[in-house]
């Protein structure tokens, strides 16, 4: 338990907080609120939104040779460097930028299960529909069987030994999320990765880590991954764009591009430096997080440093959202609450967790929430977005609570507060 004492001090909360836009007023009524849906928005930073505004204004062509031009071209330059540093891909290979995480997903399924022999294509239950509807898809394009593994109905996650025991030496790509974006747990992908390759040792593997890179660390190079995705609107940043990572193997199979550029090259028509630089400032806040424990001068070590003082804010958050205090009860003692995939090791999920209230319908309790300044989220059976989800787990829906690190305590007690409230009305 020694997370719960891993809290930012008041200055660093203070200084957290105010690079945030909209973090306890909600941007249409003015009102002040509780924002507990950051795995289905999320809170921007300041310095994200501002950096898109500033490029975006300008008429510039990024294409040319004049000083504003030029100064585009280091800002995208730098950029395509931090996100390489933010997945630690170094070996080569490709940035993908598209309109949405998704179509980055959709495109590296379809690149890879086009024009990579086997019969199959893995993947898991657990998916987002952009990575699970590609798979199927794709694989149903090119006349491979479609294969996807069970979750685990008590962690909320996947098994290693489950994924494994559907790849043979045909299958052609394993399509893996990094966390539920319903359960919050993460699943162990190093093992994945590990018994995978045991069975076929030049496997693609692509991975979806939009809901986890806001809360983790992803290495490409460690892993080898062929594909990695994030939102950066997910990720502190600005809608309207999704980044993504191609190994090197993968850039040289056929893929939409211009061909006067490199195979490395993945993006289609004129850049928007704006996306580029907005995605820097979620680098930038990242590492300075880190220096604030630490003098680093790698970059990459100090984006680290940043999102493991994230990983134990949000545990101890975490910790006190399930086990309350001396003065407010905590989720997991709450009579009338269910708290879904709960496990004593925090470590294995990032901070979502999914709850049910006794009596209470889940949209009906969503709506109860909101008339009480808390914003949450059904997942239900009705959405197409967790449908398949639910179902796989034996559950008919359930309330998603999804905290940032830049929320703070007294956030956290007034929502256990209000919980216990609608507990206790339908009693």
């Amino acid at each position: 338990m020694e997370d719960r004492n891993m809290l930012f001090d008041d200055a660093l909360y203070r200084e957290v907080r105010s690079k945030f836009i909209n973090l306890d007023i909600d941007p249409m009524t003015k009102k002040r609120r509780v924002y507990f849906d950051n795995a289905g928005g999320a809170f921007r930073l300041k310095a994200s939104a501002e950096a898109f505004s500033r490029l975006d204004d300008m008429p510039d062509c990024p294409e040319r040779v004049h000083y504003t031009a030029e100064k585009m071209i280091e800002i995208m330059a730098r950029a395509e460097e931090d996100i390489r540093n933010i997945f630690n891909a170094h070996n080569g290979g490709g940035i993908i930028t598209m309109l949405t995480a998704s179509q980055v997903i959709w495109s590296l399924t379809g690149t890879i299960v086009e024009n990579v022999p086997g019969t199959n294509v893995v993947t898991t239950k657990l998916e987002h529909p952009c990575a699970y509807d590609s798979a199927r898809f794709f694989a149903e394009k090119t006349g491979k069987e479609f294969r996807a593994a069970d979750t685990n109905p008590e962690t909320g996650g996947v098994d290693a030994e489950a994924i494994a025991k559907l790849i043979d030496e045909n299958t052609c790509l394993l399509s893996v999320i990094y966390a539920s974006n319903i359960s919050g747990a993460i699943l162990d992908l190093p093992a994945i990765v590990r018994e995978a390759r045991k069975i076929k040792p030049d496997l693609h593997i692509i991975v979806d880590s939009v809901q986890h890179a806001p809360h983790g660390i992803i290495d490409v190079d460690a892993m080898q991954l062929d594909g990695v995705s994030f939102a950066p609107y997910k990720f502190f940043g600005v809608r309207g764009s999704g980044i993504g990572y191609a190994s090197e193997r993968v850039t040289r199979l056929p893929h939409p591009r211009l061909r006067g550029n490199s195979e490395n090259t993945w993006k289609l028509g004129s850049p928007a430096p704006g996306h580029y630089a907005a995605v820097s400032e979620i680098f930038n806040y990242v590492s300075w997080l880190g220096s604030q424990a630490c003098a680093i001068d790698n970059r990459r070590d100090l984006f680290v440093a940043g999102m493991e003082r994230i990983k134990h804010q949000e545990r101890a958050l975490m910790l006190r959202m399930l086990e309350g205090t001396n003065e407010q009860l905590g989720l997991r003692c709450i009579s009338a609450v269910k708290v879904y995939f709960d496990n004593v090791d925090i470590a294995s999920r990032d901070f979502i967790l999914a709850i049910g209230l006794e009596g209470w319908d889940y949209t009906d309790a969503v709506r109860e929430y909101e008339k009480r300044g808390i914003i949450v989220f059904e997942r239900v059976e009705s959405n197409i977005y967790s449908v398949r989800m639910l179902n796989s787990f034996g559950i008919p829906g359930c309330v998603r609570v999804s905290p940032l690190h830049c929320n703070n305590v007294d956030e956290i007690d007034y929502f256990l507060k209000m919980t216990e409230e609608m507990a206790n009305m339908k009693r």
